[in-house]
């Protein structure tokens, strides 16, 4: 049953991304819309009904389907604004045709966004494949129970993780490397880590952050702060802030 639930999730992305970007994921032929529509829904139906089963749950999976395929288009004007952010936010992009075909971070940021509402849905594991087939793909991880804003920008990408409990404003840039992550969890009296604890960070709006830089625990960094590359943060970092590393000195 699992090998099918991920067979079936790459076909959803695949459709996902022929729904909303139809010039560059869709195969000749095949690109009206409503047909589109129609296989995405029967695809993201038997999905669901598969993971509420694999899960011992249940739900109504035709109707979350039919939901969230009604919020694509939505949900393809906030991507359009994460391509946006990652057109303006790197001079190399030739074209924003560029960065929706080649760039890996938007690759990822499509997966996150599709896997998130399946979650808010009530989705059980299909938006956790979902992501962790883009994590493969690209090496970039975003756990799908992530809060990430508008005009979400990630450049290169490679080895970015971001935890499942870290908020991200607007208008927020990491650079590949970046771990917001969660510093040692607690433990209830038998030993088993405590779970739904807020354990990640929280960046503000406007946020840049460089290369390898890893930041840890509930910490708060502020709209419009800098952090640099190759910089360990385990403390709130107040707004404006540039966080660097202090100079070398060679002898």
């Amino acid at each position: 049953m699992y090998i099918n639930i991920n067979a079936r999730a790459k076909t959803i992305i695949e459709q996902c991304r022929a729904l909303l970007f139809p010039d560059f994921y869709c195969e000749a032929g095949e690109c009206e819309g409503s047909a589109l529509r129609q296989k995405l829904l029967e695809s993201l139906s038997s999905a669901i009904g598969m993971c509420f089963s694999s899960q011992g749950g249940s739900g109504d999976a035709e109707a979350i389907a039919a939901e969230f395929v009604d919020s694509l288009p939505q949900l393809g004007q906030t991507l359009r604004k994460d391509v946006i952010a990652t057109y303006n936010g790197d001079p190399a992009a030739e074209s924003v045709a560029e960065v929706i075909a080649c760039y890996p971070g938007i690759r990822a940021i499509s997966s996150y966004r599709i896997a998130h509402a399946l979650l808010l849905a009530g989705v059980p594991l299909l938006p956790r494949i979902i992501t962790e087939l883009a994590h493969s793909e690209t090496g970039i991880d975003i756990n799908p129970a992530a809060t990430i804003g508008e005009s979400f920008a990630i450049d290169h990408g490679t080895g970015v993780v971001i935890g499942a409990t870290a908020i991200l404003g607007d208008n927020v840039k990491l650079y590949q490397g970046v771990t917001l992550g969660a510093k040692s969890f607690p433990l209830d009296e038998n030993g088993n880590p405590v779970k739904g604890v807020p354990r990640h960070p929280i960046l503000e709006d406007n946020v840049i952050v460089y290369s390898n830089a890893t930041i840890l625990g509930r910490v708060t960094i502020g709209k419009n702060a800098v952090i640099g590359g190759n910089i360990w943060v385990t403390e709130d970092v107040a707004p404006g802030t540039k966080v660097v590393q202090s100079p070398k000195k060679y002898f």
